[in-house]
């Protein structure tokens, strides 16, 4: 019994460092092949992803958003896990185009706000109805499977804008409620 369960540990180590080694490789071919520069980066895809962005002018910046579901952690807008990020998250100024890639369970979206001088991403004051104030918003991806403005972008599926940014410091959110209190936001720079 003691060697059955070393041979099953050793297994599954094994297995482990294969599908290492494979994603690393996967990885190196792709980098040196460019063939990921259009694509949504394989980690961020939900299983059954029902769309994809087209080709989309400008500097490309990867959005995820993500949650861990309903019935996790309390299954509150406050308890869900959610996070939201970028990449790159720095880019140069100019014209850009986000693609948004939803890969929790709940419906999301991504707005993008402009930082004042000396405020942080995380310190906006949330409404009654859990939101941040929208004024000023220079645009955002919340349509399914499309471009700008919807009712959202639902679970395993793509949504994306194109916008002309200025030198500064931004913020993407997600505002829907509960979900910037839950920790949907990301900071994106913008140089010279």
């Amino acid at each position: 019994m003691n060697a059955d369960r070393r041979r099953g540990s050793w297994l599954i180590v094994a297995g482990a460092v294969a599908a290492l080694v494979l994603g690393i490789a996967t990885t190196v071919l792709l980098a040196g092949t460019g063939a990921s520069r259009h694509a949504v980066p394989a980690a961020w895809r939900a299983p059954g992803v029902r769309c994809s962005a087209p080709a989309m002018p400008g500097t490309v910046v990867d959005v995820a958003v993500s949650d861990m579901g309903p019935g996790m952690m309390g299954g509150a807008p406050g308890g869900y896990g959610m996070r939201l990020w970028a990449r790159p998250a720095t880019v140069s100024a100019g014209l850009l185009s986000l693609r948004v890639v939803n890969t929790g369970a709940t419906v999301h979206e991504v707005v993008v706000l402009p930082l004042p001088s000396g405020q942080g991403i995380g310190e906006r004051l949330t409404g009654p109805d859990g939101k941040v104030d929208e004024a000023g918003s220079l645009g955002e991806a919340s349509r399914t499977c499309g471009t700008g403005e919807g009712h959202g972008i639902a679970p395993g599926a793509v949504g994306w804008t194109t916008l002309t940014l200025r030198p500064g410091r931004y913020e993407l959110v997600c505002n829907l409620p509960g979900h910037y209190l839950a920790g949907m936001y990301t900071e994106l720079v913008v140089s010279r």
